[in-house]
C-alpha cells in the first residue's frame, strides 16, 4: 500500500529514528561478542527475509520491472549501506559514542549539500535554516564541550558520506523503480558484501582474536546475539529501509535527513529510561534544537506542496 500523506511518513520515519536511537546499547553488546562483518550479514539477511511478505502482497509491482535498473541500483544503494554501516561500527572502536554520534549526524548538512554539487538540487532557506540548527543541536547534544579528534573520526565521517549518498540516491531511485523489490534487494546486497567481508577477512569470522573461539551454536543460544540480530534485523533495517525508501517517494532528501537527526535525541532518552543516564542542560538544548529544526524546516517549507501522481503502482514526487 503506497504512502500518500506527508504527514504519514514523518511519523513513519520518527518511528525509524526512534528505533535506531533505542537499539544502540544492544548492538553495542552483540558487537562485543561477534565480528562487524558477521553481525551486519545476519542482520541484513534476517532484514531481506522479513520484507519477503511484502514482496508477496504487491506482487503486481514485478510487471513490467526494469531488473537491470532494479539490481543495479540495488547493488549500488546496498553497497553504500554496508560501507556506512562498517564504517561506522569499526570507527566505534577508536572514537567516542560521542563523537561517533555527531559526525554521523554530519550527513544532516551533507544531504543538501551534496544534493546541489552533485544534482543541481536547491533547498529552502527554511530548510537550511533547519539545517544549520539541527547541525548545532547534534554538537551539544553528543559532544558537548568535549570534542577531540582521533583516529576513529576518519572512518565515521566516511559513514556520514555513505548514509547522506545512500539519502540522495534513494530518493531519485524509488520515483522509477518498485519500492518493495529495491528494499529487498538492496539488503540481500549488504549481507552478500559482508559475508564476503567476513570471509575474507584474516581474522576469525565468528569471534573476535583473542577472545573464547564460538562456533554457530553456541553464537545461536546467546540470547543478547539472538535478539540483536532479530531486533534489528526485522526492526531496525528491514521496517526502517522499507520506511525509507516508501517515504522518500513523497518526502525531499534533505527533509528525511533532518528526520533521522531525531536519532541521538531518541537514543538518549533510551539511556535516561532504562541506563538512568542524565541529559544535562547542554543536552537538552541539542535536543530542543534539532525538534526546532524539524519544525522550521517543515512549516517553512509548506508553501512547496508535494504533488502526487501514479507511477508502477506507487505514488512520486514530481517537480
Amino acid at each position: 500500500m503506497p504512502i500518500n500523506s506527508p504527514r504519514t511518513a514523518v511519523i513513519l520515519l520518527l518511528l525509524v529514528s526512534f528505533i535506531w536511537g533505542s537499539e544502540f546499547v544492544l548492538i553495542d553488546l552483540a558487537i562485543e561478542l561477534i565480528p562487524t562483518h558477521t553481525f551486519n550479514a545476519v542482520r541484513f539477511l534476517l532484514a531481506a527475509l522479513s520484507l519477503t511478505p511484502l514482496l508477496w502482497l504487491n506482487r503486481s509491482q514485478l510487471h513490467g520491472v526494469r531488473w537491470r535498473s532494479l539490481l543495479g541500483a540495488s547493488a549500488l544503494l546496498g553497497f553504500l549501506l554496508f560501507i556506512g554501516f562498517y564504517t561506522q561500527t569499526e570507527g566505534m572502536h577508536y572514537t567516542s559514542v560521542s563523537n561517533a554520534g555527531f559526525i554521523t549526524g554530519l550527513n544532516v548538512p551533507l544531504v543538501p549539500l551534496l544534493g546541489f554539487l552533485l544534482f543541481r538540487t536547491r533547498a529552502s532557506i527554511a530548510v537550511w535554516a533547519g539545517v544549520i540548527i539541527a547541525t548545532t543541536g547534534l554538537y551539544l547534544l553528543t559532544v558537548g564541550d568535549k570534542l577531540a579528534f582521533n583516529r576513529g573520526d576518519s572512518l565515521v565521517l566516511v559513514c556520514a558520506f555513505g548514509f547522506a549518498v545512500h539519502i540522495l540516491l534513494t530518493g531519485r531511485f524509488v520515483n522509477s523503480l518498485p519500492v518493495v523489490p529495491l528494499s529487498i534487494l538492496q539488503l540481500l546486497a549488504v549481507a552478500l558484501y559482508s559475508t564476503i567481508g567476513a570471509v575474507t577477512s584474516p581474522d576469525p569470522a565468528l569471534y573476535h582474536p583473542g577472545s573464547t573461539p564460538l562456533n554457530w551454536q553456541a553464537l545461536a543460544s546467546d540470547p543478547i546475539v539472538v535478539s540483536a540480530a532479530l531486533i534489528t534485523g526485522i526492526l531496525g533495517t528491514g521496517y526502517a529501509y522499507w520506511a525509507q525508501s516508501a517515504c522518500q517517494q513523497i518526502l525531499e532528501s534533505h527533509k528525511v535527513a533532518l528526520i533521522f537527526a531525531t536519532e541521538p535525541v531518541f537514543a538518549c532518552l533510551a539511556a535516561w529510561l532504562f541506563l538512568n543516564e542524565k541529559l544535562g542542560t547542554v543536552g537538552l538544548i541539542g535536543a530542543g534544537l534539532i525538534i526546532t529544526a524539524m519544525l522550521i524546516s517543515e512549516l517553512g517549507d509548506r508553501r512547496n506542496k508535494v504533488k502526487l501522481e501514479p507511477l508502477d503502482q506507487t505514488t512520486s514526487v514530481t517537480d
